[in-house]
C-alpha cells in the first residue's frame, strides 16, 4: 500500500511562521533545509545558541497563540514574516533582531516572558526534538479530526513538514521503528508526536477556536504525525510516491 506526498511546509523561524514548498532536498542527519533555523528565546531562557535546546526556552504557539497566525518566506539569510494584525516584516533573523521583536511584541500575552532575542545552533534545525527530525503528516488522520470537531481545519494547524494522502487513518502510527521512502529520501520513524495547546489556535487568525486535542483524546491518545530521521539524502515533490520499505 502506498500513500501520495500532497504538501510539504517549513518553518523558518520555529513557532513564527510556516512556508509551503515545490520540492526539497533532505539530507541524512539533518532537519529539512530551512526548517527550523531560528528559534526566539525569551527572557527566562537559558538557550544561547550553542546547543540543542527543548521547546519550554521558547516562544511558541502553545503560549501564545496570536504566533500561529504567522506566515514566513525564507530568502537566503532574510526572512520575511506575514501577520493579519501586523504590517510585513522582511529582515535578517542574525543581524536584525531588534526589528523582528519590536515587530512581535503586539503579539505576545503580557502574562507570559517577553521575547528577548533570536537564536540558531549551527547545522541544525531548533525541533521539538532532541535530533534532527522531520515530521509525517497524514490527511486522513487530518480528516478524521476534522469530522469528529464537524468543521473543517487548516493542517497548518499542526506545523508538519512533509504531507501524504492515500493511506488509513492513524497508519503512520504503525510505522515506529520502520524505514518509509518518500520520493528520493528515506526516512526511520522514531516516534509518534504529542500536541499541545498550539492547535488549538486558529492559522488564519491567531485565535483559539477548536478542541483539537480533545478530538484526539477521542483516540485515546493527544498524537498527531510522527517524527523521523533522514537515512537516505533524496528530493521530494508534491506527487512522489510514500511507501513502508
Amino acid at each position: 500500500m502506498t500513500g501520495q506526498v500532497t504538501q510539504i511546509w517549513r518553518h523558518p523561524i520555529k513557532s513564527h511562521g510556516r512556508e509551503p514548498l515545490q520540492e526539497v532536498t533532505v539530507i541524512p542527519g539533518q532537519t529539512m533545509p530551512g526548517d527550523r533555523v531560528w528559534a526566539v528565546a525569551h527572557k527566562m531562557s537559558k538557550a544561547d545558541g550553542s546547543e540543542w535546546a527543548p521547546c519550554a526556552n521558547f516562544s511558541r504557539g502553545s503560549k501564545a497563540p496570536q504566533l500561529m497566525a504567522i506566515s514566513a518566506v525564507l530568502d537566503g539569510d532574510r526572512v520575511t514574516l506575514s501577520h493579519p494584525n501586523r504590517p510585513d516584516l522582511t529582515f535578517h533573523p542574525d543581524t536584525e533582531q531588534d526589528l523582528f521583536l519590536e515587530w512581535v511584541r503586539p503579539l505576545m500575552p503580557a502574562d507570559r516572558a517577553a521575547s528577548a532575542r533570536i537564536v540558531r545552533v549551527p547545522g541544525r534545525g531548533m525541533t521539538d526534538s532532541d535530533y534532527p527530525s522531520v515530521s509525517l503528516c497524514n490527511m486522513a488522520s487530518h480528516r478524521a479530526v476534522e469530522q469528529r470537531l464537524g468543521r473543517e481545519l487548516s493542517i497548518c494547524r499542526w506545523r508538519g513538514n512533509i504531507w501524504f494522502d492515500g493511506l488509513p487513518l492513524w497508519e503512520e502510527f504503525d510505522w515506529l521503528d520502520r524505514d518509509v521512502q518518500i520520493g528520493e529520501a528515506v526516512f526511520h520513524v522514531r516516534e509518534r508526536i504529542t500536541r499541545c495547546m498550539a492547535t488549538t489556535a486558529n492559522p488564519d487568525t491567531g485565535v483559539r477556536d477548536a478542541d483539537t486535542l480533545g478530538a484526539l483524546r477521542s483516540w485515546d491518545h493527544q498524537d498527531f504525525g510522527i517524527y523521523s530521521e533522514v537515512i537516505r539524502q533524496g528530493t521530494i515533490r508534491p506527487g512522489d510516491k510514500v511507501q513502508v520499505l
